[in-house]
Protein backbone atom coordinates (compact mmCIF):
# COMPACT_ATOMS: atom_id res chain seq x y z
CA UNK A 1 0.00 0.00 0.00
CA UNK A 2 2.62 2.04 1.01
CA UNK A 3 4.99 1.41 -1.93
CA UNK A 4 1.53 2.08 -4.57
CA UNK A 5 1.18 5.10 -2.60
CA UNK A 6 5.01 7.00 -3.01
CA UNK A 7 4.57 5.18 -6.71
CA UNK A 8 1.45 7.32 -7.37
CA UNK A 9 2.97 10.44 -5.83
CA UNK A 10 6.02 10.10 -7.70
CA UNK A 11 3.77 9.46 -11.53
CA UNK A 12 1.80 12.68 -10.40
CA UNK A 13 4.86 14.75 -9.63
CA UNK A 14 7.03 13.74 -13.08
CA UNK A 15 3.87 14.46 -14.86
CA UNK A 16 3.32 17.50 -13.59
CA UNK A 17 7.33 18.72 -14.28
CA UNK A 18 6.85 17.54 -18.04
CA UNK A 19 3.56 18.90 -18.70
CA UNK A 20 5.54 22.66 -17.15
CA UNK A 21 8.86 21.87 -19.28
CA UNK A 22 6.73 21.25 -21.76
CA UNK A 23 4.45 24.56 -21.78
CA UNK A 24 7.84 26.33 -20.59
CA UNK A 25 9.54 25.39 -23.98
CA UNK A 26 6.31 25.57 -26.23
CA UNK A 27 5.05 28.67 -25.49
CA UNK A 28 7.66 30.90 -25.72
CA UNK A 29 8.46 31.87 -21.97
CA UNK A 30 12.48 32.44 -22.82
CA UNK A 31 11.31 35.53 -24.93
CA UNK A 32 9.04 37.12 -22.06
CA UNK A 33 11.99 36.45 -19.15
CA UNK A 34 14.30 38.63 -21.77
CA UNK A 35 11.53 41.01 -21.90
CA UNK A 36 11.42 41.39 -17.95
CA UNK A 37 14.80 41.31 -18.48
CA UNK A 38 15.04 44.95 -20.11
CA UNK A 39 12.23 46.18 -17.68
CA UNK A 40 14.13 45.19 -14.72
CA UNK A 41 17.34 47.10 -16.05
CA UNK A 42 15.42 50.01 -16.39
CA UNK A 43 13.24 49.57 -12.58
CA UNK A 44 16.17 48.26 -11.01
CA UNK A 45 17.36 51.87 -9.64
CA UNK A 46 13.79 53.25 -8.51
CA UNK A 47 13.26 49.94 -6.63
CA UNK A 48 16.70 50.05 -4.96
CA UNK A 49 16.51 53.61 -4.07
CA UNK A 50 13.11 52.56 -2.40
CA UNK A 51 14.47 50.05 -0.37
CA UNK A 52 17.62 51.59 0.74
CA UNK A 53 15.36 54.41 1.72
CA UNK A 54 13.24 52.38 4.34
CA UNK A 55 16.06 51.15 5.13
CA UNK A 56 18.01 54.17 6.47
CA UNK A 57 14.35 54.90 7.91
CA UNK A 58 15.19 51.62 10.26
CA UNK A 59 18.31 52.29 10.93
CA UNK A 60 19.58 49.31 8.82
CA UNK A 61 20.97 51.00 5.69
CA UNK A 62 24.98 50.02 6.56
CA UNK A 63 23.26 46.23 6.83
CA UNK A 64 22.00 46.20 3.11
CA UNK A 65 24.12 47.81 2.05
CA UNK A 66 27.02 45.01 2.83
CA UNK A 67 24.25 42.78 1.82
CA UNK A 68 24.36 43.62 -1.29
CA UNK A 69 27.55 44.13 -2.08
CA UNK A 70 28.47 40.62 -0.56
CA UNK A 71 25.72 39.23 -3.03
CA UNK A 72 27.56 41.27 -6.50
CA UNK A 73 31.10 40.44 -4.68
CA UNK A 74 32.23 38.40 -8.22
CA UNK A 75 30.85 41.87 -9.99
CA UNK A 76 32.45 44.74 -7.68
CA UNK A 77 32.07 47.17 -10.59
CA UNK A 78 28.15 46.54 -10.72
CA UNK A 79 27.38 47.03 -7.28
CA UNK A 80 29.53 50.30 -7.14
CA UNK A 81 27.18 51.23 -9.84
CA UNK A 82 24.08 50.78 -8.58
CA UNK A 83 25.02 52.08 -4.87
CA UNK A 84 26.16 55.22 -6.91
CA UNK A 85 22.61 55.63 -9.14
CA UNK A 86 20.85 54.62 -5.91
CA UNK A 87 22.74 57.77 -3.62
CA UNK A 88 22.51 60.00 -6.62
CA UNK A 89 18.86 59.38 -6.29
CA UNK A 90 18.43 59.79 -2.56
CA UNK A 91 20.45 62.84 -2.42
CA UNK A 92 18.60 64.53 -5.46
CA UNK A 93 15.37 63.82 -3.65
CA UNK A 94 16.40 65.24 -0.04
CA UNK A 95 17.85 68.73 -2.15
CA UNK A 96 14.49 69.09 -3.76
CA UNK A 97 16.06 68.43 -7.56
CA UNK A 98 14.64 65.07 -7.81
CA UNK A 99 10.69 66.41 -8.88
CA UNK A 100 8.36 66.15 -11.18
CA UNK A 101 9.43 64.48 -14.48
CA UNK A 102 12.00 62.74 -12.43
CA UNK A 103 9.72 61.18 -10.22
CA UNK A 104 7.03 60.46 -12.82
CA UNK A 105 9.73 58.61 -14.60
CA UNK A 106 10.94 56.42 -11.78
CA UNK A 107 7.42 55.78 -10.90
CA UNK A 108 6.36 54.80 -14.54
CA UNK A 109 9.50 52.63 -14.65
CA UNK A 110 8.54 50.71 -11.24
CA UNK A 111 4.65 50.09 -12.81
CA UNK A 112 5.58 48.85 -15.92
CA UNK A 113 7.78 46.22 -14.45
CA UNK A 114 5.33 45.25 -12.10
CA UNK A 115 2.50 45.54 -15.06
CA UNK A 116 4.73 43.28 -17.48
CA UNK A 117 5.01 41.00 -14.66
CA UNK A 118 1.39 40.49 -14.08
CA UNK A 119 0.91 39.87 -18.13
CA UNK A 120 3.11 37.68 -18.18
CA UNK A 121 1.73 35.34 -15.38
CA UNK A 122 -1.77 35.95 -16.66
CA UNK A 123 -0.47 34.54 -20.02
CA UNK A 124 0.67 31.41 -18.20
CA UNK A 125 -2.57 30.77 -16.51
CA UNK A 126 -4.44 32.04 -19.58
CA UNK A 127 -6.21 35.06 -17.86
CA UNK A 128 -7.42 37.94 -20.30
CA UNK A 129 -9.05 39.80 -17.70
CA UNK A 130 -6.78 42.35 -16.36
CA UNK A 131 -6.85 44.43 -12.78
CA UNK A 132 -9.45 46.96 -12.22
CA UNK A 133 -7.94 50.24 -11.86
CA UNK A 134 -8.71 50.76 -7.86
CA UNK A 135 -7.06 47.64 -7.68
CA UNK A 136 -4.05 48.00 -9.76
CA UNK A 137 -2.98 51.37 -7.68
CA UNK A 138 -3.70 49.80 -4.01
CA UNK A 139 -1.79 46.22 -4.86
CA UNK A 140 1.24 47.54 -7.07
CA UNK A 141 1.58 50.51 -4.33
CA UNK A 142 1.28 48.21 -1.04
CA UNK A 143 4.00 46.08 -3.25
CA UNK A 144 6.35 48.78 -3.77
CA UNK A 145 6.62 49.84 -0.32
CA UNK A 146 6.19 46.39 2.09
CA UNK A 147 8.43 44.57 0.09
CA UNK A 148 11.39 46.57 0.77
CA UNK A 149 10.04 46.54 4.49
CA UNK A 150 10.30 42.91 4.37
CA UNK A 151 13.64 42.57 2.79
CA UNK A 152 14.81 45.37 5.98
CA UNK A 153 12.99 43.13 8.26
CA UNK A 154 14.60 39.69 7.08
CA UNK A 155 18.32 41.03 6.59
CA UNK A 156 17.38 42.42 10.56
CA UNK A 157 16.99 39.15 11.72
CA UNK A 158 19.62 37.51 9.66
CA UNK A 159 21.79 39.87 11.72
CA UNK A 160 20.38 39.40 14.74
CA UNK A 161 20.28 35.56 14.82
CA UNK A 162 24.34 36.40 13.63
CA UNK A 163 24.90 38.04 16.83
CA UNK A 164 22.89 35.27 18.75
CA UNK A 165 25.41 33.05 17.08
CA UNK A 166 28.80 35.69 17.75
CA UNK A 167 27.70 35.43 21.56
CA UNK A 168 27.09 31.87 22.69
CA UNK A 169 30.11 30.08 21.57
CA UNK A 170 30.26 28.58 24.50
CA UNK A 171 26.81 26.85 23.82
CA UNK A 172 27.79 23.97 22.02
CA UNK A 173 24.28 22.44 21.70
CA UNK A 174 22.32 26.11 20.77
CA UNK A 175 25.53 27.49 18.47
CA UNK A 176 25.72 24.62 15.45
CA UNK A 177 21.83 24.73 15.61
CA UNK A 178 22.13 29.07 15.27
CA UNK A 179 24.38 28.84 12.51
CA UNK A 180 21.92 26.26 10.58
CA UNK A 181 19.37 28.32 10.99
CA UNK A 182 21.08 31.34 9.45
CA UNK A 183 22.15 29.36 6.59
CA UNK A 184 18.75 28.47 6.12
CA UNK A 185 17.68 31.90 6.33
CA UNK A 186 17.88 32.62 2.52
CA UNK A 187 16.33 29.67 1.30
CA UNK A 188 13.46 30.39 3.35
CA UNK A 189 12.86 33.95 2.34
CA UNK A 190 13.44 33.79 -1.33
CA UNK A 191 10.67 30.34 -0.80
CA UNK A 192 8.61 32.53 0.40
CA UNK A 193 9.26 35.56 -2.08
CA UNK A 194 8.49 33.22 -4.29
CA UNK A 195 5.31 31.22 -3.04
CA UNK A 196 3.95 35.15 -2.30
CA UNK A 197 4.79 35.98 -6.13
CA UNK A 198 2.91 32.94 -7.37
CA UNK A 199 -0.33 33.27 -5.54
CA UNK A 200 -0.44 37.22 -5.39
CA UNK A 201 0.68 38.21 -9.24
CA UNK A 202 -1.49 36.18 -11.62
CA UNK A 203 -5.41 37.98 -11.31
CA UNK A 204 -7.13 34.22 -10.67
CA UNK A 205 -8.04 32.52 -7.41
CA UNK A 206 -4.35 30.33 -7.19
CA UNK A 207 -4.55 28.06 -4.00
CA UNK A 208 -1.58 28.24 -1.94
CA UNK A 209 -1.11 24.15 -1.43
CA UNK A 210 -0.42 24.21 -5.51
CA UNK A 211 2.04 27.25 -5.05
CA UNK A 212 4.73 25.97 -2.42
CA UNK A 213 6.83 23.14 -4.08
CA UNK A 214 7.70 25.26 -7.03
CA UNK A 215 8.18 28.38 -4.38
CA UNK A 216 10.71 26.06 -2.63
CA UNK A 217 11.87 24.90 -6.00
CA UNK A 218 12.24 28.46 -7.35
CA UNK A 219 13.78 29.50 -4.11
CA UNK A 220 16.50 26.82 -4.29
CA UNK A 221 17.47 27.40 -7.66
CA UNK A 222 18.02 30.55 -6.96
CA UNK A 223 20.56 30.22 -4.37
CA UNK A 224 22.74 27.79 -6.28
CA UNK A 225 22.37 30.54 -8.80
CA UNK A 226 23.41 33.29 -6.52
CA UNK A 227 26.04 30.55 -5.31
CA UNK A 228 27.55 29.73 -8.99
CA UNK A 229 27.62 33.70 -9.76
CA UNK A 230 29.36 34.14 -6.49
CA UNK A 231 32.14 31.97 -6.86
CA UNK A 232 32.59 31.94 -10.69
CA UNK A 233 36.06 34.11 -9.94
CA UNK A 234 38.26 32.08 -12.58
CA UNK A 235 35.64 32.12 -15.29
CA UNK A 236 34.75 35.69 -14.60
CA UNK A 237 37.80 36.85 -14.70
CA UNK A 238 38.81 35.59 -18.22
CA UNK A 239 35.53 37.29 -19.63
CA UNK A 240 36.71 40.49 -18.06
CA UNK A 241 40.05 40.26 -19.73
CA UNK A 242 37.97 39.84 -22.65
CA UNK A 243 35.41 42.81 -22.38
CA UNK A 244 37.37 45.05 -19.63
CA UNK A 245 34.52 46.76 -17.19
CA UNK A 246 32.06 46.31 -20.12
CA UNK A 247 31.74 42.98 -18.89
CA UNK A 248 30.04 43.85 -15.71
CA UNK A 249 26.74 44.75 -17.91
CA UNK A 250 26.04 41.45 -19.83
CA UNK A 251 27.04 39.49 -16.48
CA UNK A 252 24.16 40.74 -14.77
CA UNK A 253 22.03 41.08 -17.74
CA UNK A 254 22.53 37.27 -17.56
CA UNK A 255 22.02 36.73 -14.26
CA UNK A 256 18.89 38.36 -14.58
CA UNK A 257 17.75 36.35 -17.33
CA UNK A 258 18.39 33.37 -15.84
CA UNK A 259 16.72 34.87 -12.33
CA UNK A 260 13.29 35.40 -14.70
CA UNK A 261 13.82 31.85 -16.56
CA UNK A 262 13.46 30.36 -12.61
CA UNK A 263 10.70 32.14 -11.94
CA UNK A 264 8.28 31.57 -14.56
CA UNK A 265 9.64 27.94 -14.82
CA UNK A 266 7.83 28.04 -10.99
CA UNK A 267 4.64 29.83 -12.42
CA UNK A 268 4.30 27.16 -15.21
CA UNK A 269 4.50 24.36 -12.54
CA UNK A 270 2.26 26.16 -10.05
CA UNK A 271 -0.32 26.11 -13.60
CA UNK A 272 0.15 22.56 -14.53
CA UNK A 273 0.00 21.49 -10.77
CA UNK A 274 -3.67 23.35 -10.25
CA UNK A 275 -4.97 21.78 -13.37
CA UNK A 276 -3.50 18.33 -13.79
CA UNK A 277 -6.05 16.28 -12.53
CA UNK A 278 -8.25 17.60 -15.73
CA UNK A 279 -8.01 16.29 -19.10
CA UNK A 280 -6.68 17.84 -22.15
CA UNK A 281 -4.30 20.76 -20.86
CA UNK A 282 -2.87 21.18 -23.99
CA UNK A 283 -5.88 21.63 -25.51
CA UNK A 284 -6.21 25.14 -26.58
CA UNK A 285 -9.33 27.93 -28.40
CA UNK A 286 -7.23 28.25 -31.72
CA UNK A 287 -7.33 24.98 -32.47
CA UNK A 288 -11.11 25.01 -31.88
CA UNK A 289 -13.69 24.95 -34.68
CA UNK A 290 -16.11 27.77 -34.88
CA UNK A 291 -18.82 25.27 -34.77
CA UNK A 292 -17.44 23.33 -31.73
CA UNK A 293 -17.23 27.09 -30.18
CA UNK A 294 -20.74 27.58 -30.47
CA UNK A 295 -21.54 24.13 -29.15
CA UNK A 296 -19.35 24.59 -25.98
CA UNK A 297 -20.48 28.30 -25.52
CA UNK A 298 -24.13 26.93 -25.75
CA UNK A 299 -23.29 24.06 -23.00
CA UNK A 300 -21.89 26.52 -20.77
CA UNK A 301 -24.58 29.35 -21.26
CA UNK A 302 -27.24 26.56 -20.15
CA UNK A 303 -25.58 25.56 -17.10
CA UNK A 304 -25.44 29.67 -16.36
CA UNK A 305 -28.58 29.81 -17.02
CA UNK A 306 -30.12 26.96 -15.08
CA UNK A 307 -28.08 27.66 -12.23
CA UNK A 308 -29.38 31.59 -12.17
CA UNK A 309 -33.27 30.17 -12.75
CA UNK A 310 -32.51 28.08 -9.50
CA UNK A 311 -31.91 31.04 -7.09
CA UNK A 312 -28.44 29.05 -6.54
CA UNK A 313 -24.97 30.60 -6.21
CA UNK A 314 -23.49 31.90 -10.08
CA UNK A 315 -20.80 29.10 -10.97
CA UNK A 316 -17.01 30.50 -11.28
CA UNK A 317 -14.56 28.62 -14.20
CA UNK A 318 -13.60 26.40 -12.03
CA UNK A 319 -16.50 24.92 -11.56
CA UNK A 320 -17.73 25.31 -15.11
CA UNK A 321 -14.68 23.16 -16.11
CA UNK A 322 -15.94 20.87 -12.79
CA UNK A 323 -19.43 19.78 -14.31
CA UNK A 324 -18.86 20.57 -18.16
CA UNK A 325 -15.26 18.69 -18.39
CA UNK A 326 -14.05 21.24 -20.59
CA UNK A 327 -10.16 22.25 -20.44
CA UNK A 328 -9.77 25.07 -17.95
CA UNK A 329 -7.96 27.36 -20.34
CA UNK A 330 -11.33 26.79 -23.23
CA UNK A 331 -13.84 27.62 -20.35
CA UNK A 332 -11.66 31.36 -19.65
CA UNK A 333 -11.10 32.01 -23.10
CA UNK A 334 -14.84 31.52 -23.91
CA UNK A 335 -16.01 33.12 -21.20
CA UNK A 336 -14.23 35.88 -22.03
CA UNK A 337 -15.39 36.15 -25.51
CA UNK A 338 -18.98 35.88 -24.11
CA UNK A 339 -17.98 38.78 -22.28
CA UNK A 340 -16.87 40.96 -24.89
CA UNK A 341 -20.17 39.79 -26.89
CA UNK A 342 -22.93 41.00 -23.53
CA UNK A 343 -23.91 37.44 -23.73
CA UNK A 344 -21.94 36.83 -19.80
CA UNK A 345 -21.67 39.11 -17.05
CA UNK A 346 -18.97 38.69 -14.61
CA UNK A 347 -20.00 39.01 -10.46
CA UNK A 348 -16.74 39.78 -8.37
CA UNK A 349 -16.22 41.58 -5.07
CA UNK A 350 -12.61 42.61 -6.35
CA UNK A 351 -10.80 40.65 -3.53
CA UNK A 352 -7.69 38.71 -4.75
CA UNK A 353 -8.76 35.69 -2.75
CA UNK A 354 -12.03 35.71 -4.25
CA UNK A 355 -13.70 33.79 -7.01
CA UNK A 356 -15.32 35.50 -9.81
CA UNK A 357 -18.33 34.24 -10.68
CA UNK A 358 -20.87 34.51 -13.54
CA UNK A 359 -24.16 35.43 -14.54
CA UNK A 360 -25.73 35.21 -17.95
CA UNK A 361 -26.20 39.22 -19.29
CA UNK A 362 -29.72 38.28 -21.20
CA UNK A 363 -32.69 37.00 -19.53
CA UNK A 364 -32.74 32.82 -19.43
CA UNK A 365 -36.56 33.66 -21.15
CA UNK A 366 -34.94 35.61 -23.88
CA UNK A 367 -31.44 33.33 -24.64
CA UNK A 368 -32.27 31.30 -27.53
CA UNK A 369 -29.77 29.65 -29.60
CA UNK A 370 -30.32 32.35 -32.17
CA UNK A 371 -29.35 35.53 -29.78
CA UNK A 372 -26.55 33.58 -28.50
CA UNK A 373 -25.18 32.78 -32.70
CA UNK A 374 -25.86 36.13 -33.65
CA UNK A 375 -24.40 38.16 -30.26
CA UNK A 376 -21.08 35.53 -31.30
CA UNK A 377 -20.70 36.34 -34.67
CA UNK A 378 -21.45 39.81 -34.48
CA UNK A 379 -18.67 40.65 -31.74
CA UNK A 380 -16.04 43.24 -33.13
CA UNK A 381 -16.24 46.16 -35.78
CA UNK A 382 -16.52 46.29 -39.42
CA UNK A 383 -13.26 47.50 -40.63
CA UNK A 384 -13.38 48.04 -44.36
CA UNK A 385 -16.29 48.96 -46.23
CA UNK A 386 -17.24 46.92 -49.67
CA UNK A 387 -18.28 48.70 -53.60
CA UNK A 388 -22.10 48.37 -53.46
CA UNK A 389 -22.23 46.42 -56.82
CA UNK A 390 -20.50 43.52 -54.79
CA UNK A 391 -23.66 42.69 -51.82
CA UNK A 392 -26.39 44.03 -53.59
CA UNK A 393 -26.64 40.98 -56.43
CA UNK A 394 -29.28 38.23 -56.57
CA UNK A 395 -27.10 35.62 -55.05
CA UNK A 396 -26.27 37.95 -52.12
CA UNK A 397 -29.61 38.42 -51.28
CA UNK A 398 -29.82 35.05 -51.31
CA UNK A 399 -27.52 34.54 -49.11
CA UNK A 400 -28.59 37.25 -46.51
CA UNK A 401 -32.37 35.51 -46.56
CA UNK A 402 -31.30 32.00 -45.72
CA UNK A 403 -29.31 33.19 -42.68
CA UNK A 404 -32.18 34.96 -41.53
CA UNK A 405 -34.47 32.13 -41.93
CA UNK A 406 -31.31 30.03 -40.32
CA UNK A 407 -31.49 32.41 -37.30
CA UNK A 408 -35.12 32.62 -37.49
CA UNK A 409 -35.15 28.92 -36.83
CA UNK A 410 -32.49 28.80 -33.80
CA UNK A 411 -35.15 31.44 -32.03
CA UNK A 412 -37.49 28.81 -30.98
CA UNK A 413 -34.86 26.79 -28.59
CA UNK A 414 -34.20 28.43 -25.57
CA UNK A 415 -30.31 27.49 -23.89
CA UNK A 416 -31.79 26.53 -20.54
CA UNK A 417 -33.25 23.78 -22.58
CA UNK A 418 -30.84 22.12 -24.40
CA UNK A 419 -30.03 20.53 -20.61
CA UNK A 420 -31.40 16.95 -19.23
CA UNK A 421 -33.51 17.92 -16.44
CA UNK A 422 -31.65 14.89 -14.32
CA UNK A 423 -28.65 16.61 -14.73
Amino acid sequence: MYLDTMKSIATKTWRRLMLAVNFFTAKGVMSEASALTYSTLLAVVPIMAVVFAVARGFGYSKYIEVWFRDAFSSQPAVADTLIGFVNSYLIHTRSGVFLGVGLVVMLYTVLMLVINIERVFNGIWHIKRQRSLFRTVTDYLAMLFLCPIAVVLMSGLSFFLATIAGLLPQMAVLTPTVKILINMIPFIVMSLMFIGLYVFVPNTHVRITHCIAPGILAGIAMQILQFAYINSQIWVSSYNAIYGSFAALPMFMLWVQISWTICLFGVELCYTSQNVDYYDLNATTEDISHRYKLMLCALMLAYLCRQHDNGERPFSAPELRDITKIPIRIVNDLLYEMQEAKLVCEVSTDEKGELTRYLPAISSDKLTMATMIDHLESKGQWKISLPQELIKTEGWKKAISIRFNYIQAAKDLKLRDILDKTI
